[in-house]
């Protein structure tokens, strides 16, 4: 059976591949304590040795439109492009290619599929920073497997909090049925409290520091519990007006566990967002 070698959450700022390559005075007074912090946090997912990264993100309306918006999607491509053009445009993210496993895909639609979880695929997905993101703080050699899952966190209807929690559990438990003899790291990125095109925007810190700290916490505790007695599709309007992308959070706490606390945390504020890093090792740190 395969062997979940690490539960990874962060969050995914798209800010980060051209503030980490620029140099002189395009590179900003933040980018250094950045990249030392993405260094230390790279260093957890390669101690953990994945054979192949489950990644957990949410498409930005590059291919899912109100015209056909699935809750939830399994990529199951043998291959997969990254990205967008206008995210090359306006982050400087570069162009990205990677080499999907079918077998782990099917595995986990079919068995999320007898789970209860009507999970949407996608043959011909083509992903974005949500996904590429975590790669290139993570993984930039891009040089393993995937298989991406994504998650509505952006179109109403959304499913209540609890179900990102159960499809984290699912997630786990699919993974460790698969039987192939190889390690996996189950891989997920979402946003703490956060404001896009509204007046909260480009504050100091992220919009609502309190609901932060919170959060962080939660993650960091596995207080699944006490965040699902405060977290609400409606409360996470209050945070910033994008703060529902704390549901991918939920899904990732569902992976790690109720009550397990984090091997690694560490976080980062930004100039209008919190940066947040966790990392759980289910057999134990290495």
């Amino acid at each position: 059976m395969a062997t979940i070698a690490a539960v990874i959450a962060s969050t995914h700022h798209p800010f980060y591949y051209r503030a980490s390559t620029s140099a002189g005075a395009d590179r900003p007074p933040f980018a250094d304590e950045w990249v030392a912090k993405i260094t230390s946090f790279r260093e957890t997912l390669t101690r953990a040795n994945p054979d192949v990264l489950v990644l957990v993100g949410s498409d930005h309306f590059h291919q899912l439109w109100l015209d056909n918006m699935p809750q939830f999607l399994v990529g199951k491509a043998p291959f997969y492009d990254a990205n967008w053009y206008n995210e090359e445009r306006e982050f400087g993210l570069p162009k990205m290619f990677f080499k999907g496993d079918e077998n782990l895909s099917a595995h986990i639609l079919r068995s999320g599929l007898d789970a209860g979880f009507d999970l949407a695929f996608s043959n011909e997905l083509r992903i974005d920073h949500s996904v590429t993101c975590p790669m290139i703080t993570l993984r930039p050699e891009c040089d393993l497997p995937i298989v991406p899952i994504y998650t509505n966190i952006f179109a109403p209807p959304l499913p209540q909090p609890k179900r990102y929690v159960q499809l984290g559990q699912m997630i786990r438990e699919v993974v460790e049925s698969w039987p192939a003899n190889l390690r996996v790291a189950i891989i997920g990125t979402g946003h703490l409290s956060l404001e896009l095109g509204g007046p909260r925007q480009f504050g100091p810190h992220g919009p609502d520091p309190e609901f932060d700290r919170k959060a962080v916490d939660w993650i960091a505790s596995g207080d699944i519990e006490k965040a699902l007695g405060e977290v609400s599709l409606e409360s996470l309007w209050t945070p910033g007006n994008a703060t529902h992308g704390f549901l991918d959070f939920m899904l990732m706490m569902g992976v790690a566990g109720a009550g397990e606390k984090a091997d690694y945390v560490d976080t980062l504020d930004l100039f209008h967002t919190m940066e947040a890093y966790f990392t759980w090792y289910p057999e134990g740190a290495r």
